[in-house]
């Protein structure tokens, strides 16, 4: 297969902005890794998609936030010129088995004002398949874990607004044979900590773990979490960002840093009893995502996971940008005609290509 430059760009249910990156790859190994962006959304923007969460198409203020998720994204892409684009969009609901999951943004509209081909809608073929629709990382990851030349099983854990791993298994040839991967989400991560925040300071997220680093953990709040059915179901399985939110209360009426502090460890205990599902313990847990650099997130996924857990920055990898390189390597790999997800990673009943590709007027 051809080595292409794609770009790819995410914007995750932590709503803080849109990630791009530069990657060079055949949809099969990664040759090298280029530049990088971010573009945040203005705290008017953050308003119109949290207004818009647990919505689907049609509903009140969908519109308006599919207009603010392309405006910014194509404010992100135009400086890369036309190269082929992997375009996640922002998730507003996600419900495999009920009404599905619904993703805001326009690959047609981008694929037009950027004069490149866009592809995007990445995760309906697969719930139409009775897939999860999640994670979509995971092929990614086993490319990842070959570039880093992992010789035993690793895992590669990502700290958005909610929590998901891989565990690949570096010894087995093809991301899609037996034993090569499994990927689920295992709870919530940034997103209750995040919200409990702005609600009592009116900022983003709790920066560096100041605010949790002073609070204490009621552990007996933190076990009754993972007593609900979710921690328990065997993966692949997903979680929609706000699912749990119920769940969590006792916690979030806690004094905000006590109430920070005991939701770090439902993280760190979360990820913890999903290792317990893996094959076999991971010679490490790399972390990405923003949760990284909380601290007291990093101490509680420490103090209750038995293998080293270490940000994916040791083994020379991006931890800000680690999805929205995946979503450049999963665009090659939809042109190419290659899976996407896998009945490991999203429980779909057999290896799906995701995506469609929107090509702007001048191409067709």
């Amino acid at each position: 297969m051809e080595r292409i430059w794609a770009v790819g760009a995410m914007s995750g249910t932590s709503m803080d902005g849109v990630d791009t990156a530069e990657l060079l790859t055949d949809g099969s190994d990664i040759f090298a890794f280029g530049e990088t962006g971010y573009r945040p959304y203005t705290e008017p923007e953050r308003a119109v998609l949290r207004a818009a969460m647990g919505k689907w198409q049609g509903d009140p203020g969908v519109a308006e936030a599919a207009n603010v998720v392309e405006t910014a994204h194509i404010e992100a892409l135009r400086l890369y010129g036309k190269k082929l684009i992997g375009f996640h969009g922002q998730t507003l609901a996600h419900a495999p088995g009920g009404q599905g999951t619904h993703q805001a943004g326009s690959g047609d509209v981008l694929a037009e004002a950027l004069g490149a081909p866009v592809v995007w809608d990445f995760r309906t073929a697969d719930v139409g398949l009775g897939g999860q629709g999640a994670p979509l990382a995971p092929a990614f990851h086993f490319a990842c874990a070959r570039w880093i030349g992992a010789e035993a099983p690793v895992v590669f854990l990502n700290l958005g607004g909610v929590a998901n791993i891989t565990w690949v298994d570096p010894r087995v040839d093809q991301m899609d044979a037996p034993g090569a991967m499994l990927a689920f989400d295992t709870g919530p991560a940034n997103a209750p900590l995040d919200d409990l925040v702005r609600a009592a300071t009116g900022a983003d997220y709790d920066a560096a773990g100041q605010l949790a680093a002073g609070g204490r953990c009621y552990a007996a709040l933190s076990e009754a979490v993972l007593e609900h059915r979710f921690f328990g179901e065997l993966p692949p399985k997903s979680l929609d960002r706000n699912e749990l939110s119920h769940v969590l209360e006792p916690i979030t009426t806690l004094p905000l840093a006590d109430a920070l502090t005991t939701l770090a460890d439902v993280v760190g205990r979360s990820v913890a009893r999903a290792l317990a599902f893996c094959p076999e313990m991971p010679a490490q847990v790399l972390v990405a995502g923003g949760g990284r650099q909380n601290p007291t997130l990093m101490a509680a996924l420490h103090a209750h996971i038995s293998c080293p857990v270490n940000p994916v920055e040791t083994v020379g990898l991006d931890g800000d940008m680690l999805e929205a390189q995946a979503f450049a390597y999963l665009a090659v790999r939809v042109q190419a005609g290659l899976p996407t997800s896998f009945p490991s990673t999203t429980g779909v009943g057999a290896s799906v290509g995701g995506g469609r590709i929107s090509r702007p007027t001048s191409e067709v």
